[in-house]
C-alpha cells in the first residue's frame, strides 16, 4: 500500500465513474489518462504506476484484486434463502441435496438429483432424470430437458435451453420427418452459459461443452457437437450439428461454424467468420469463408483500395478510347 493506511473506502467503481470514497483499478495502460481524472479515494494497479497523489495499492493482477474488493463490498449480490418454495413443484422421487435453494414456481420433475448447495431460480423446469452438481445455479426460467447431466459450479442464465431435440429430419417425397433424438447433453465442471442459449440434445451421442468454457447470450450448438475445456464463445455464434472443438478455443461474435469440421486446440476465429472447413491448431482465422488472418488483412486491404482503382480504371479507359 502507498499513501493514507488509515482511508475509509466506502464504494467500488470504475476508473471513469468513481467518485470520493470509491476505490477504482487500473489494469490497461491505455486507460492511464483517466486515473489522471478520477475522482476515486484510492486505486488499485500494477508495480510502475504513478498514481498521483491517490492512495495506491500495488497488485501483480490489479483486475483480479478488483475482483476480490467487489465481493466485499456485494456478498449478497448472488445469496438465497435455502429451502424450496411453497408454489415450487418437485417430484416425490426427486432427490434434493443439503442446503438446496429452489424459487417460485419452478418445477422439478421424476429422477432429478441436484447437488448440494445448488440453486434453481423461479420457473426453472428441470426434466425428468437429470442431474445438477453442487454449487450450480440456474437464473430464473432456465429449461433443463430429461436426462441431462450439469456439472458442479455451473452458472446458467435466464431463458436459456438445455437439451432441446437437434433440428434434425429426412426428406421424403418433399415431406421432412422428424429423426428422434436419443442422445442428451452433458455439461462440465465450472462452465458458465448466458442468457437465451440453446443447447441441443444428440441424436444417438451426447452433445458435450468441456470444464471451464464460457458461452455468452444468444448462442446456438447444434446436436452432437463437441466442444473442450476452458473456451471462449461469444455472443450469437452458430455451431453446427457434429462439429467437434478443441480446448482453450476462442469463438468471436457472429461467427457461423458448418457441420462436421474440427477446430483445433487453441485456434481463434474472428468475429463474422463463415468457418466452411476445418481448422488446425493454434490457427487465427478469419472473414467469410473463413481464411488465415493474414491472408483477410490483405483481401481487406484490395477491397478498400476498390473505388480509387475503380476511378484509375475509368480514366486508363478514356485514354485508350
Amino acid at each position: 500500500m502507498v499513501g493514507d493506511r488509515n482511508l475509509v473506502i466506502t464504494g467500488v467503481s470504475g476508473i471513469k465513474e468513481a467518485q470520493k470514497g470509491d476505490i477504482t483499478f487500473l489494469a490497461n495502460a491505455k486507460y492511464l489518462p483517466f486515473l489522471r481524472q478520477t475522482r476515486a479515494s484510492a486505486v488499485i494497479a500494477s508495480s510502475g504506476i504513478d498514481a498521483g497523489g491517490l492512495a495506491l495499492v500495488r497488485a501483480e493482477n490489479p483486475s483480479q484484486a478488483f475482483t476480490k474488493v467487489v465481493s466485499v463490498f456485494m456478498p449478497a449480490l448472488h445469496e438465497t434463502e435455502h429451502g424450496v418454495h411453497p408454489s415450487a413443484v418437485v417430484a416425490k422421487g426427486a432427490y434434493l441435496g443439503d442446503r438446496v435453494s429452489i424459487g417460485a414456481h419452478a418445477v422439478i420433475e421424476e429422477g432429478v438429483r441436484l447437488g448440494d448447495d445448488s440453486t434453481i431460480g423461479a420457473g426453472c423446469v428441470i426434466g425428468r432424470g437429470s442431474t445438477i452438481g453442487r454449487r450450480s445455479r440456474l437464473y430464473a426460467q432456465v429449461t433443463v430437458r430429461e436426462e441431462v447431466r450439469i456439472g458442479e459450479r455451473v452458472i446458467i442464465h435466464s431463458n436459456s435451453v438445455i437439451g432441446s431435440d437437434g433440428f434434425g429430419y429426412e426428406t421424403i417425397e418433399g415431406k421432412h420427418l422428424k429423426i428422434p433424438q436419443a442422445g442428451s447433453v452433458e455439461i462440465g465442471d465450472d462452465v458458465e452459459i448466458g442468457s437465451c442459449v440453446c443447447i441441443d440434445r444428440g441424436r444417438f451421442r451426447n452433445t458435450h461443452i468441456g470444464r471451464g468454457t464460457k458461452i455468452d447470450n444468444l448462442v446456438q450448438i447444434a446436436h452432437n457437437v463437441v466442444i473442450g475445456e476452458d473456451c471462449l464463445i461469444v455472443s450469437q455464434v452458430g455451431i453446427s450439428g457434429s462439429t467437434e472443438v478443441g480446448d482453450r478455443v476462442v469463438i468471436a461474435g457472429q461467427a457461423g461454424l458448418v457441420g462436421h469440421i474440427t477446430i483445433g486446440s487453441d485456434a481463434v476465429i474472428g468475429a463474422r467468420s463463415g468457418v466452411s472447413k476445418s481448422v488446425p491448431p493454434q490457427s487465427v482465422v478469419l472473414g467469410e469463408p473463413a481464411r488465415p488472418i493474414q491472408e483477410q488483412k490483405k483481401l481487406f486491404a484490395a477491397i478498400a483500395r476498390l473505388p480509387e482503382l475503380f476511378k484509375e480504371f475509368a480514366e486508363l479507359k478514356k485514354k485508350v478510347k
